[in-house]
């Protein structure tokens, strides 16, 4: 992940992992994803202690560094005399000897407590400190949410999120169940479930691609495209909102373009309905000219709104990155919107909580089509009430103006942006 930007749930679901026992896997997420929610608190712990100035720390003592710490800190079953001498170890395994005497010294006197709690501190710096996000990201969340929004938001960051599915039918719950997974309700739609206790991955359903998981604001994305016979979904991978349409609409068809080889291939694994064509091509040129009834433009993005699942992703995100990626949003929903036919709509998202990605890249598309207009998502929420999709209370809470907004740690799920354009 350090050296080739990887991502850590990619990698913790993959081939690298299979010749570790289900508890070990446990104990490797815990780790990965740990250090990377706790990084810099970890970093000012360690730098308060080495000796050798922290900037100068090779990647492999440091990467050993932050394990130990956040095994010594948080795991607390794992004696403290087991992670300084593997902490040790580690690093002599990665040619690092001459460091050993170092991590060793950091290891004994290191004493930390992660709490995600911050009693007597506010303002940016002390929400920051304590809660292990960069400073410009919580002083923007201050600025379009408020200090106790942003509070929130980065405390939902910090804790494990549930694991949540999305069922093709009623009677994939009983047939999970058999299989020792236990289930709850959704907290926002009718088909989605929270897992209580059990390996989803490894029961029948999931493998075989009738059940996902996939957090409940993405599912409600999917559900605001509605009905039609002929669907487009530009940036589909890794196929989320690919399934969730196919599933709901079995009769129509679905067009799902996605840019990478490799992730069009992890698309078609992953979406295996019939009514579903994969498509390698560029969102910004596709290579038809065909219209579609509803069109799906969950276009790539920072992810803000996800940190709680890809904590990796605040490290390295910088405020001049914002500006890169509205440049290639607005393209892709400009792209997007030739493709709509009259009458149809155009969902535009992400899951991201900036609005240079949200309500600023709509804006500047719709002052070039005026054919467009923009549909309240306050009436599509009331649609999927009426039709019993949506069981979450308040669909006030729900909306920005006449877009789609769901806050992590406001409400239990990750942090999605919607809006719904209709063409005239």
């Amino acid at each position: 992940m350090e050296r080739e930007a990887a991502f850590a749930s990619e990698l913790l679901h993959s081939s690298l992992l299979d010749d570790l026992s289900p508890s070990d896997r446990n104990l490797c997420t815990e780790i990965v994803m740990g250090v990377l929610r706790w990084r810099s608190v970890l970093d000012r712990a360690i730098a308060q202690l080495s000796f050798t100035p922290f900037r100068k720390l090779d990647l492999e003592v440091l990467t050993a560094l932050r394990m130990g710490a956040y095994e010594k800190a948080q795991l607390t079953r794992i004696p403290d005399r087991a992670t300084v001498h593997e902490t040790v170890e580690l690093v002599k395994r990665a040619k690092k000897t001459s460091a050993a005497g170092l991590v060793n010294a950091v290891m004994r006197k290191l004493k930390l407590a992660l709490d995600p709690r911050r009693a007597g501190q506010t303002g940016a710096e002390a929400l920051s400190k304590a809660l292990a996000h960069p400073r410009w990201l919580v002083e923007r969340w201050i600025g379009n949410f408020g200090l106790d929004r942003a509070e929130l938001i980065c405390k939902y960051d910090q804790q494990v999120p549930e694991t949540v599915l999305r069922l093709s039918a009623d009677d994939d719950e009983a047939e999970l169940q058999l299989e020792g997974v236990k289930l709850r309700p959704g907290a926002l739609l009718k088909r989605a479930r929270r897992v209580a206790a059990g390996d989803v991955t490894a029961t029948s359903l999931y493998k075989k691609g009738n059940t996902a998981i996939q957090d409940e604001a993405s599912q409600l994305v999917a559900a605001l495209v509605g009905e039609g016979k002929r669907i487009l979904d530009c940036c589909a991978a890794p196929g989320g909102k690919t399934g969730a349409i196919a599933g709901r609409l079995p009769e129509a068809q679905v067009l799902a373009v996605e840019l990478h080889p490799h992730r069009a291939r992890l698309l078609r694994r992953m979406v295996p309905h019939t009514n579903v064509e994969v498509m390698t091509a560029d969102a910004q040129q596709l290579p038809f000219a065909a219209e579609f009834d509803r069109v799906l433009a969950d276009v790539p993005c920072s992810g803000t709104g996800t940190l709680a699942r890809n904590p990796e992703i605040k490290w390295r995100l910088t405020a001049d990155d914002l500006k890169d990626l509205q440049q290639r949003q607005t393209a892709i929903l400009n792209a997007a919107m030739a493709h709509v036919a009259p009458g149809g709509r155009i969902v535009y998202s992400t899951c991201s909580l900036e609005p240079e990605e949200n309500e600023r890249v709509v804006e500047a598309c719709m002052r070039s089509r005026s054919e467009f207009r923009i549909v309240p998502a306050r009436d599509e929420l009331l649609r999927l009430e009426r039709a019993g999709e949506l069981v979450w209370a308040d669909a006030g809470e729900l909306l920005r103006g006449d877009f789609l907004r769901t806050i992590p740690g406001v409400e239990p799920y990750d942090g999605f942006f919607a809006a719904v354009l209709e063409k005239s």
